[in-house]
């Protein structure tokens, strides 16, 4: 039973300052400007986000990533006040992890490596059926918002590739150098293929 407590109060805290490094990324790049825009689509923008939630699911499962996306919808919310823009941006980082979750607890580092094909492709198409209900607001045209689909598309493929490649990255880099810090992600996932 202690191993058990012990067990959740890492995954509670691993969560915990994931989700803080997720409100920290999400403040110092807007308000020091580093936001990377989409060249298509300027209102969208590249940035960090994403690399804590990827790393809260590779590291403590998918609770921990569901709790890491919904603490980025209230850090966005908080700071903008923009309730569309902080939904769509924590919907994207969720259809990401949603994607990968059949293969992130994979114990080949090859096969846990292709979880980005799904996350991808979760993603672009949990956000082009996003864009399709609520651009339709923005826009007042049905034929503007299939104009913008594929360069949407394009953005939440790059978005993911960010946000996963950024999480494996920080996890194979934690792996090699401190692998103490692995052992209950590692421990839990042995545990569910047995």
């Amino acid at each position: 039973m202690a191993v058990d407590f012990q067990m959740n109060t890492r995954e509670i805290t691993g969560t915990a300052i994931l989700s803080a490094l997720v409100v920290v990324f999400d403040y110092a790049l807007k308000f020091a400007g580093i936001k990377i825009p989409f060249p298509m689509l300027p209102f969208l923008k590249f940035d960090l986000d994403g690399i804590p939630v990827v790393l809260s699911l590779l590291l403590y499962g998918p609770y921990s990533a569901v709790t890491t996306c919904f603490v980025a919808l209230v850090a966005i919310l908080a700071r903008s006040g923009d309730a569309l823009s902080a939904s769509m941006k924590a919907l994207a980082e969720f259809a990401t992890v949603l994607g990968m979750i059949p293969l992130y607890a994979v114990s080949s580092n090859r096969l846990r490596g292709l979880a980005i094909i799904p996350g991808i492709a979760t993603r672009v198409v949990v956000m082009l059926v996003a864009t399709l209900a609520t651009w339709p607001l923005l826009f007042n045209s049905l034929g503007a918002v299939v104009a913008f689909l594929p360069f949407s598309a394009l953005f939440n493929a790059v978005a993911a590739v960010i946000s996963v490649a950024g999480g494996f990255m920080i996890y194979e880099a934690l792996s090699k150098r401190a692998p103490a810090l692995l052992t209950n992600a590692n421990g839990r996932n042995s545990r569910r293929h047995e």
